[in-house]
């Protein structure tokens, strides 16, 4: 019983942390596209994060147990 409440509980907490990092994301992202006026410097601006986020993903969805 003890190891259902546990896994129902990380269940929740990783769906919680998902949610806020998400937010965080859409708005970083919705600023950023405020500074940025070139079509250059946002192709230049997303592919880094886009590189960043295919080596960040995998790390934070493995600590998150996803």
């Amino acid at each position: 019983m003890a190891a259902f409440l546990a896994e129902l509980l990380f269940d929740l907490v990783g769906s919680l942390v998902g949610s806020w990092l998400r937010q965080a994301a859409v708005a970083v992202c919705a600023w950023l596209d405020t500074k940025i006026h070139g079509r250059a410097a946002r192709l230049v601006v997303g592919g880094l994060l886009g590189l960043a986020a295919y080596f960040l993903v995998p790390v934070f969805a493995g600590l998150l147990g996803f």
